[in-house]
């Protein structure tokens, strides 16, 4: 294990462009901060999402790949079968992943690739303003449920790690959040954890990090961490929701 500096070393030094309160950057931090603990930042792969992060190469000092929206699992299946020394992540938002990519994040976990995935949930398709999401919560008002997410004509909010957890070759699940301290570090450890054990040789790995985004959803940011506790954790519960290899 490395010693984390100030700025770590899997950062570059670019400004990041996200919205005050975003969770983005608190994401790209954790995972850098955990590519220098395990010392594997020659090694690691990443592979950015279409959406808010989507210029998330300018930020990791290490290898980033760009590809078609929701498609990031099948990148990451091929660069890892090609690579199986390498250590891949694909980094995905709610749109990319739980809406055009649900076939592909399925598949690819049911093949149990030996990839990890981060998948960061803030109900709302935030690059191109603000729309309905799969993740989008009942009664919650986007640009395209002007009066709120209606289950009759909507359908119920999906949860990714549930929907997930039925299939059997998952190494490991867990669901944490980005919005206080303490959540930060829960965080930390389980994206940490994820690429540890792809290190180790596990299966396919799966960390949900539920995230504000205050500009979507016109709050402040203070509001928008109070929405979080009060309205998306009772929903998105948070924790490990499989860990199937520790039984090995």
């Amino acid at each position: 294990m490395q010693r984390i500096a100030c700025h770590p070393e899997s950062l570059t030094q670019s400004p990041f462009h996200y919205c005050p309160g975003c969770g983005h950057s608190i994401a790209h931090r954790l995972i850098a901060e955990a590519v220098d603990t395990l010392g594997i930042r020659e090694k690691v792969i990443g592979i950015a999402p279409v959406g808010c992060a989507v210029f998330a190469h300018r930020y990791f000092s290490f290898d980033m790949l760009e590809v078609a929206h929701g498609r990031p699992p099948a990148a990451a299946t091929a660069l890892k079968r090609l690579m199986p020394d390498r250590i891949v992540f694909s980094y995905q938002g709610d749109g990319d992943l739980a809406a055009i990519g649900t076939s592909e994040i399925i598949h690819a976990a049911n093949r149990g690739e030996r990839i990890s995935v981060f998948f960061i949930n803030n109900a709302t398709f935030g690059m191109t303003g603000g729309q309905m999401a799969p993740t989008t919560l009942l009664g919650q008002k986007t640009t395209t449920t002007v009066q709120g997410r209606l289950l009759e004509l909507h359908g119920r909010t999906l949860k990714v790690a549930e929907l997930l957890s039925a299939i059997d070759t998952i190494a490991f699940l867990a669901r944490g959040a980005l919005h206080t301290p303490r959540h930060v570090m829960r965080s930390r450890a389980l994206i940490q954890r994820s690429l540890s054990l792809q290190m180790e040789g596990a299966g396919f790995s799966f960390i949900e990090l539920l995230s504000p985004c205050p500009t979507a959803w016109k709050m402040s940011p203070v509001d928008s961490v109070a929405w979080m506790n009060n309205v998306m954790m009772p929903y998105f519960k948070l924790g490990v929701i499989k860990d199937l290899w520790k039984r090995k």
